[in-house]
Formats: C-alpha cells, sequence, structure tokens
C-alpha cells in the first residue's frame, strides 16, 4: 500500500497541472457551443464547476485517499463521463465535441494504456446516455467561427503541456534507470566497478586496442595475507585496508584509467595507452605508497601489495586471454615473497621490484 501510495501521489501531482490547464480550455470551448443554445442556469453553474473546481476537488479527494493511485483513475473516468456529458450538451457540435473527446483520449492513453482508453469510452458513452436523457436529442451540423476558435486553445496548448509532462516523466526514469545501472556496476564498499563491471570494461579496452592497433596494460593487484588481517584485527580493519586502498586507486589513477575491485581482497586497473614499463613504474610507485601507509586504530598493522601486469597482446583472441597473463604475474609475484610488482611480457614474466618483506 504504501508503493502505490507513493506512486498515486506522484501520479495526482502530474495530473494537477495538466487538469488545472485542460479543464480551463476545455470551460472556453464548451461554454461557446452551449452559452448560443440558452441553457438553463443549473447547466451554466456545473460547467464553471467542472472547469475551473473540480481539479481541485479531484487533486484533494487522490491526496486524501488511501489508495491515492485507484483514486486519480477514478478521477480519471469522471473526467471522461463529464466529457461525455457535455458532447451531449452541446448537441454534438462537430469540432467542440471532437475536441472534447479526443483530448480525454489523449489523457487516457497517457496514463493507461489502451485498456484505460476503452475504459475511458465507456465513460464517455454513459455520459453521452445521461446527456441525452436530459437534453433533447438535437444534431447541430455546424461550427461557427467563433466556436471554431474557441477550440484552438484546447487543441494547441493542451497537447502541449501533456507531451512536457510525457517528455519530463520520461526523463525522470531514464535517470533512475541510468543511476540503478551504475549501481548494479558499482562495488558497494569501495565504489569501484564491480566485477562483472570491471570485465566489460576490460572486452570494451581490448576491442579498441584491436581496431587502433594501440597498446596498454592491465594491472591486477592482491592485499597480501589479507585474511591474516581480518583474523588478527578484525573485519573492520580489513574494510579499512579495502577503502585506502580503492582511494589511493582514484588518487592515482588517470581520468582515463579505469580501477574495479575484482573480487575479495584483488583489485584491477586497465592503463589504456600506457607502455608496460610505465605502468610497472606507476604501480611499484602504488605499492611503495600503500606499504607506507599507517592506521590510527591498529598502529602495528602494516600491508603490502602483490601486483601482476600484463600488456596488450595483439595475438589474443578474447580478453580473457590478457587477463590471464596478468593472472600469471600475480601468481608469480605471490609466489616469489609478495610484496613486488611482475609483469608478463612476450609469453615470460619478469620481476621489476621489490620491497622488504
Amino acid at each position: 500500500m504504501h508503493h502505490n501510495g507513493g506512486k498515486g501521489l506522484s501520479l495526482a501531482r502530474r495530473l494537477y497541472t495538466s487538469r488545472i490547464l485542460g479543464l480551463a480550455l476545455g470551460l472556453i470551448c464548451v461554454g461557446a457551443a452551449i452559452i448560443p443554445l440558452n441553457p438553463p442556469r443549473w447547466l451554466l453553474a456545473l460547467m464553471v464547476f467542472n472547469g475551473l473546481i473540480w481539479p481541485h476537488l479531484a487533486y484533494q479527494w487522490a491526496r486524501r485517499s488511501h489508495t491515492p493511485y485507484h483514486a486519480e483513475h477514478r478521477n480519471l473516468l469522471i473526467d471522461s463521463f463529464m466529457g461525455g456529458f457535455w458532447v451531449a450538451a452541446m448537441q454534438f457540435n462537430p469540432l467542440p465535441s471532437t475536441a472534447t473527446l479526443s483530448m480525454m483520449a489523449m489523457n487516457n492513453v497517457a496514463i493507461g494504456g489502451s485498456r484505460f482508453l476503452l475504459a475511458g469510452f465507456v465513460a464517455q458513452l454513459l455520459g453521452m446516455g445521461i446527456g441525452l436523457l436530459i437534453f433533447f436529442p438535437v444534431f447541430i451540423p455546424q461550427t461557427s467561427p467563433v466556436q471554431m476558435y474557441a477550440c484552438l486553445p484546447l487543441l494547441t496548448l493542451h497537447p502541449l503541456a501533456l507531451g512536457w509532462i510525457c517528455f519530463r516523466q520520461a526523463h525522470t526514469l531514464g535517470k533512475h534507470k541510468r543511476e540503478l545501472l551504475a549501481l548494479s556496476r558499482t562495488d558497494s564498499l569501495t565504489g569501484l566497478l564491480n566485477h562483472g563491471g570491471w570485465k566489460d570494461a576490460l572486452d570494451i579496452e581490448f576491442h579498441r586496442c584491436q581496431r587502433q592497433q594501440g597498446g596498454g596494460a592491465i594491472a591486477l593487484i592482491d592485499i597480501d595475507h589479507f585474511k591474516t588481517i581480518n583474523d588478527t584485527y578484525g573485519h573492520v580493519a580489513g574494510d579499512s585496508v579495502l577503502r585506502q586502498l580503492s582511494k589511493m586507486l582514484k588518487q592515482s589513477l588517470r581520468a582515463s584509467d579505469v580501477a574495479g575491485r575484482y573480487g575479495g581482497d584483488e583489485f584491477c586497473v586497465i592503463l589504456p595507452d600506457v607502455p608496460l614499463a610505465h605502468a610497472a613504474q606507476a604501480m611499484d610507485a602504488l605499492r611503495d605508497r600503500f606499504s607506507g601507509l599507517g592506521y590510527e586504530q591498529n598502529p602495528a598493522l602494516k600491508v603490502s601489495l602483490s601486483i601482476g601486469l600484463a600488456a596488450f597482446n595483439p595475438m589474443h583472441s578474447e580478453a580473457i586471454h590478457w587477463l590471464n597473463d596478468a593472472d600469471e604475474a600475480l601468481y608469480a609475484a605471490k609466489t616469489t615473497g609478495r610484496n613486488r610488482v611482475i609483469c608478463h611480457a612476450d609469453g615470460l614474466v619478469q620481476r621489476v621490484a621489490m620491497g622488504a618483506v
């Protein structure tokens, strides 16, 4: 019910402005057709009520309802019913009648699609039937110039307003969709790309390198003995280490570089258009700075990184082979003492730098 309430209030607010404008313009159109017929006073009063007071009453009715969404649908059916009634009251004057029914139908389609269009059509027929019981079934086959001009504001301004409302709604939905997509690709702890998001970026970079015959490097970064950190200092300390590394990556990398959390304590970086030697220097500088970090809550905690690097290889047919090269280099870094950067180049792994173990 809470979900329906929020959705219904949003719908009611959108329709409030549209209904105020549409019924005010409709009052001009309908009034121009009815006043020459010398209508009774009650009909004039009803016309003014429907055109000027009903929009505010309908909004308050929906806003105060336990189910605003359903209340607003009921209000739209009342709008359609009254539209049919005014067609009969205008004695089916062609242009005002067509303008009134078409604007109501446009509202119904925009809100509820074909099903609500059909429901609105039934409500319009019911309104016409009630009108025929009250008024003589007289048909006016011609629309006067004054009545034609009175219909023009409704035919021009109301579709413009409805189109603007639909555009704003589509823009908002698009924004929400982009935000949800970003959240689905982002690691919640570090704010970096998650496993799937980074692998998608790697595929894009791999194909770019193939098309442009360019180069680049990727790095896999592992926090040494991370399980021991969690077991000794607790998971809060472990999370702090993960956030520190992500923060340092964001500060150290270029705007074109892409960092992600590959999983657990493993991070990954795409370095477009960077020679392997330069990438190794950048990663070794990162390793050196990170090993010197201190943690206020745990002064004894010292953390090091093992990093595997691989350059783009045009002989590879898939991005996964590029990633495997970096993984082999990372494995070599971890099995030869950790706290070091190892490069994979031309099928070989080469040690680049080593800090104190």
